[in-house]
């Protein structure tokens, strides 16, 4: 089947999914798959509402991201405070620390559907997700939450490729995962840890660097970037005040991953690859 044809096949699968009878909550980040997700279920005119969950582990400018995203596209859309930063399986941080953050979103979108009255929970989950360690999908299960568009078979590229064509603002928006998985698994998730994660990077945002992590590994600072960025830091006035920057911010060591940025990284400790 060529690629096009294919391509409106997913989307059609999709359109009859949201349509079906009932009202939905999503959980709505406002990245690249849950705006698009968004923006179909307006189209289908579904009858839905955007819940966003905000911690200390949510980036400041997502959180107003999506507001905004909420507010252009003129859906309903409510703020609501998560508590994975009170439970102590999460603060570990091993293995299991996206189970245990999607469990108590879900837990709470489980009962603001009760006393509200909605039928289904959904999220954005791409068909790419499965092929990565998820323990996110886990509590999905769990909870019984639907992705519309992994059912559909959408890929992440399919989303990007349809949210331009939608104009949706996101379509080229570089993912953006909670702050808590720039540190790496054992090393125990507070609020300072997730603050000098989110200073350093959001500065390294402001010079010019769209693309980027900043892995806390103790008082260690490891910068990724896409492989063409890497040459920032060959100049030696932008390298001298990123170190001045960064060690400011908290970290004793800062140092240039060579390999460049990939995302998901931190699970390779768990693939063992």
């Amino acid at each position: 089947m060529h690629a096009e044809d294919e391509l409106r096949d997913k989307l059609n699968r999709l359109r009859h999914d949201l349509s079906r009878p009932g009202r939905s909550i999503l959980a709505f980040s406002g990245g690249v798959d849950s705006t698009f997700l968004l923006a179909m279920l307006k189209e289908v005119e579904a009858d839905f509402l955007a819940v966003t969950a905000v911690s200390p582990t949510l980036p400041a400018a997502d959180r107003e991201q999506a507001i905004t995203l909420a507010a252009r596209l003129g859906v309903a859309h409510r703020i609501i405070a998560s508590g994975e930063m009170a439970n102590p399986d999460f603060i570990k941080n091993d293995a299991n620390r996206c189970f245990h953050c999607k469990d108590d979103l879900f837990s709470r979108l489980v009962a603001l559907a009760q006393t509200e009255g909605f039928h289904r929970i959904i999220d954005g989950s791409t068909a790419d997700d499965a092929t990565d360690y998820r323990p996110g999908l886990r509590a999905k299960a769990l909870h019984g939450v639907h992705s519309p568009i992994m059912d559909a078979g959408l890929t992440k590229q399919d989303i990007r490729i349809q949210s331009q064509r939608m104009g949706l603002p996101t379509w080229n928006r570089p993912a953006s995962p909670c702050l808590s998985s720039r540190i790496t698994y054992g090393e125990p998730i507070d609020l300072t840890a997730l603050k000098m994660v989110e200073s350093a990077e959001s500065w390294l945002k402001n010079h010019g660097l769209e693309v980027v992590r900043v892995r806390k590994q103790q008082r260690t600072a490891r910068i990724e970037v896409p492989e063409a960025d890497m040459i920032r830091f060959m100049d030696p006035s932008f390298r001298l005040e990123t170190n001045r920057v960064l060690r400011d911010i908290g970290f004793q060591f800062i140092s240039l991953d060579l390999e460049g940025f990939a995302s998901g990284r931190l699970n390779r400790l768990v693939r063992g690859d």
